[in-house]
């Protein structure tokens, strides 16, 4: 019998729908109640993010740290080139001209060390993607933004319950993004969280967050009614997407143990092949194991390595197409050569990775 070994499958702990339920009979299911302060509250006591506001999704979150950082038609935003395109959107709608950066030679991760000379009197930010939920190397890059008079804004999607330095991911830049899309380590189908760890946002935050009106505070009594006082939109979630979320939070630990099991596994299994490199975690960094990718010696080795997989009904799959190299960027790009983005995009392979996966079906 021909194997069907998915490349993801979602895993509910047991409590979702009974959360899902408890958030129905509370009569309030339109978002920012008992749930979403649940969840809100769990990244902020676990991981010393100062606030947190869950979002509709990790895209939505991005889009607010653009408009926080009033990002506008000419500001420049430094990012790596191999990375999800709503890094690149979110401020491209507010009208920035991103600057792509190169990967590291040895983990996809931005060159921290390419950073500087991409530097302009243009540039607002420098957003970060913590790739495979592996740090990129922070002291360099806050430093920089420092120097610069900058901001860092971490796209932490796949960096939930990480670390750089026994800081938890999300926890150091400026901003911070996750996300809990179904592919995640922690999912709720679609939906994400706004970090901020630089006070003067927060405020805004809120307002943003609850379509530009200053509804929060009224909630809270600080005001006697509220309008509308700034840009936002609908960014919160509904409390039904919170209520599942939450049954995944409470799990965390579980699924962390479990996921860890199965990335050494991989490990194991591959590390004796001569013609396929392993991830790299650096010192500085924890693994959290939300993928376990390899690398090929070529695109055509990459494509035969999956194909090859596929005809057992094992599912693996490649990865980012360069965002430079893109249709929609290539003629926008200013022609440097970005060859650890473009190696990585034509080599690597990431392999089947859920709750539920049973390796030997994989290896055997």
């Amino acid at each position: 019998m021909k194997k069907n070994i998915p490349f993801n499958k979602p895993y509910l702990t047991g409590n979702e729908t009974k959360y899902i339920e408890q958030a129905v009979a509370s009569g309030k299911i339109s978002g920012n109640g008992v749930f979403t302060q649940k969840c809100q509250q769990f990244f902020e006591e676990r991981y010393g993010i100062t606030k947190t506001l869950l979002t509709t999704s990790c895209t939505d979150a991005l889009e607010m740290c653009a408009i926080l950082l009033n990002i506008k038609e000419g500001d420049e935003v430094i990012m790596p080139s191999y990375t999800f395109v709503s890094t690149a959107n979110a401020f491209v709608l507010r009208g920035a001209k991103i600057v792509f950066a190169d990967s590291r030679a040895d983990q996809p991760n931005i060159d921290e060390n390419s950073l500087e000379a991409l530097i302009t009197p243009k540039t607002k930010a420098i957003v970060v993607v913590h790739y495979a939920g592996v740090a990129c190397e922070m002291d360099t890059i806050m430093a920089l933004a420092k120097k610069h008079g900058i901001y860092v804004v971490e796209d932490a999607a796949q960096a939930i319950d990480s670390f750089y330095k026994r800081k938890a991911l999300g926890s150091i830049g400026h901003l911070s993004a996750f996300s809990f899309h179904e592919t995640k380590n922690v999912i709720s189908g679609e939906g994400g969280l706004l970090g901020i760890n630089d006070t003067q946002f927060i405020e805004r935050a809120e307002i943003i967050w609850e379509k530009g009106t200053n509804r929060s505070a009224f909630f809270r009594g600080e005001i006697d009614k509220y309008g509308w006082v700034d840009v936002g939109s609908s960014f919160l979630p509904s409390e039904i997407i919170a209520a599942f979320l939450w049954a995944q939070l409470e799990n965390l630990e579980d699924i962390q143990n479990r996921r860890k099991e199965i990335w050494n596994g991989y490990f194991t299994f591959f590390k004796e092949s001569s013609e396929i490199s392993l991830p790299l975690v650096p010192k500085y960094a924890t693994n959290n194991a939300h993928m376990f990718y390899v690398l090929l010696e070529s695109l055509k080795k990459r494509n035969e390595f999956i194909a090859s997989y596929k005809k057992r009904g094992i599912n693996p799959v490649f990865h980012y197409v360069s965002l430079h190299s893109s249709p929609y960027f290539k003629d926008k790009h200013d022609g440097r050569v970005l060859q650890n983005c473009d190696r990585y995009a034509d080599t690597l392979v990431r392999m089947p990775l859920y709750y539920e996966l049973d390796q030997e079906v994989v290896f055997n």
